[in-house]
């Protein structure tokens, strides 16, 4: 609607802001970004709690908030499956990727020895799980894009940074060809694209924060 009014605070590297930016863009509706510097938040960072503002009012976390954009624009192409299984089934899977894609990455530019070893092996096994997952289907709920995808391609441009921390690559260490081809497929999408952050500057962003705790 026309005096609808929609805000998305973000941080460009958060793999979990820009899932509010690409559901929205997804289903066609217009909104303000606003980019906050998390080592000085704003008054209304700090009075709303990002990433989404519909109308004045706040919705916190962005699986949640993926879910909002999906039924307050219904008349759009739905992002989350009618099918009450295949919903469960879809959470199950976004929860999955929230609990262990990113602390799995963090460790392998935070750790080292034994620990950084269990972090790569255990970084592969969840990729791999998650290629189970997507099986031979274009995207995790079919033939169309939606709230899984949103939920892990977040992710892709962090790959590189853990790849090199990890010294590793994915093609050359674990079966991920459907879900590297599932990840190049998503990035043909516009609202994905433009939103994503450059690989080598994430790379660049997490040798700062490893330099700023001491990690080096």
């Amino acid at each position: 609607m026309a005096d609808e009014e929609v805000v998305v605070l973000g941080f460009w590297p958060s793999t979990y802001g820009t899932r509010a930016t690409i559901a929205l863009d997804e289903k066609g509706v217009k909104y303000e970004y606003r980019e906050e510097d998390l080592s000085n938040k704003s008054s209304l960072l700090l009075q709303m709690n990002p990433v989404l503002i519909h109308n004045g009012k706040p919705v916190c976390e962005s699986l949640i908030i993926v879910q909002y954009v999906d039924e307050i624009w219904r008349d759009k192409a739905p992002l989350l499956p009618s099918d009450p299984y295949q919903r469960a089934r879809v959470r199950f899977w976004a929860d999955f990727i929230d609990k262990k894609v990113f602390d799995a990455g963090k460790k392998l530019w935070s750790t080292k020895g034994e620990e950084h070893e269990a972090a790569k092996k255990e970084f592969i096994e969840i990729l791999t799980q998650l290629e189970g997952e997507i099986g031979d289907k274009p995207y995790f709920g079919g033939e169309r894009f939606g709230f899984l995808d949103i939920a892990l391609i977040t992710f892709y441009s962090w790959f590189y940074a853990f790849e090199t921390f990890g010294n590793f690559r994915l093609e050359a260490e674990c079966p991920n060809p459907k879900l590297i081809a599932w990840a190049k497929r998503c990035m043909q999408k516009d609202s994905v694209c433009k939103t994503l952050p450059d690989h080598k500057k994430v790379y660049e962003s997490v040798i700062g924060m490893k330099k700023m705790f001491g990690m080096e």
